[in-house]
């Protein structure tokens, strides 16, 4: 039988947030894919209503079982998201030039959403065991940074820079939180200021042409810097108050490239205008500060490491896909989470939210 306490102590407001957000990106991706006038896609409008609802059961599994237990699967969680990359590599559906999905049956998943759900993990075990250390030295680091590269190695090899960097981006969050010995992190910052620059050597062409097209779009207008400068065009179309629900003429004329998936925001700033996509981002800013406050409640470091964890994920990916569609950040096909097209991000996304609702349900158990 479920405890009540757990009733009593279940996160409505989070829930609700949630099932507010996921509802207004039906309505854009609605949009999205059915006012385009060329070939529009209405099955992927109901497929995502099916993502939808294998969500919502994922959801409900990861805060029913204790978080408390993902200290000890934590391993086995982190080998089998790493062979599942390693068989995308081998047995990989190959799309747009690139090896991202695993066909199983009728479905396809992306195993790289999944590994930063196991690398959040994996980090909050580790990282919980020494949270109350003075900071974490060069040494303590290795482990973590091992953790950490050997899923974005074998990312950035199907190719995807985006997911890859995001890993880094969310263990390099969780790391910062937990504390870094002053003299470490000094090093580290050097480090990686020297090295940045070398990191251009290692670029595909295709990498950095969307650099230089995100510095300047306008070198090669009807290339590389296509997307942005439509992209750009449509969020400022939109004005103050927008153009209107399924009215927007950027997307129905397709001058937006995957305007369901990486630009579904241009679709929605330009059809609801700014008044629209600042509700949206602010949305996302209480779901954000609503995950960080979870963390703060949570009275043991393996919860409140994990909260961090997930609620970095949900800020980066938000933090990206808003800013490449704006011109802040270069194209590098990341979703933009409840709103965007995909199986896999939806199923990542809802993981987090019941892995959020799991540890503010539980806090209880640990208040003194």
């Amino acid at each position: 039988m479920i405890d009540r306490r757990f009733v009593k102590y279940f996160d409505w407001g989070l829930l609700g947030l949630t099932v507010f957000i996921a509802c207004l990106g039906l309505i854009a991706l609605y949009s999205a894919v059915i006012s385009t006038t060329v070939a529009p896609q209405k099955t992927l409008y109901f497929k995502q209503l099916i993502w939808y609802s294998v969500g919502i059961i994922v959801m409900v599994l990861s805060f029913l079982i204790n978080y408390k237990s993902l200290d000890r699967w934590a391993p086995i969680i982190y080998i089998a998201c790493m062979l599942l990359l390693i068989s995308v590599l081998i047995f990989g559906k190959h799309v747009g030039g690139a090896r991202r999905w695993l066909i199983l049956g009728p479905v396809s998943i992306q195993p790289s959403e999944l590994a930063k759900i196991a690398v959040i993990i994996s980090l909050t075990r580790y990282f919980s065991r020494r949270a109350d250390t003075g900071g974490l030295t060069l040494r303590e680091l290795l482990t973590p940074f091992m953790l950490t590269v050997i899923p974005f190695i074998l990312i950035v090899k199907q190719p995807d820079l985006g997911t890859a960097m995001l890993i880094v981006l969310i263990a390099g969050s969780v790391t910062v939180f937990v504390k870094i010995e002053r003299r470490s992190l000094l090093f580290l910052v050097t480090a990686c200021t020297v090295a940045g620059p070398l990191v251009w050597f290692f670029l595909k062409g295709y990498q950095k042409r969307r650099i230089l097209t995100f510095l300047n779009p306008d070198r090669d207008p009807l290339g590389a810097g296509y997307h942005i400068i439509q992209s750009k065009i449509a969020i400022g179309s939109g004005m103050i108050a927008g153009k209107g629900f399924l009215e927007g003429t950027q997307n129905a004329l397709s001058f937006l490239p995957e305007q369901h998936t990486d630009f579904i925001f241009s679709v929605l700033a330009e059809e609801w205008g700014l008044m629209g996509s600042l509700l949206v981002l602010c949305l996302f800013l209480s779901l954000i500060i609503w995950g960080l406050n979870i963390a703060y409640r949570c009275r043991e470091p393996f919860g409140t490491i994990l909260a961090v964890g997930v609620t970095a994920m949900i800020f980066w990916h938000v933090f990206i896909n808003v800013g490449m569609t704006m011109g802040l950040m270069p194209i590098v096909g990341v979703t933009l989470p409840f709103i965007s097209y995909g199986g896999s991000s939806v199923i990542t996304t809802m993981i987090c939210i019941g892995l959020l609702l799991n540890i503010s349900m539980r806090r209880f158990l640990y208040e003194q």
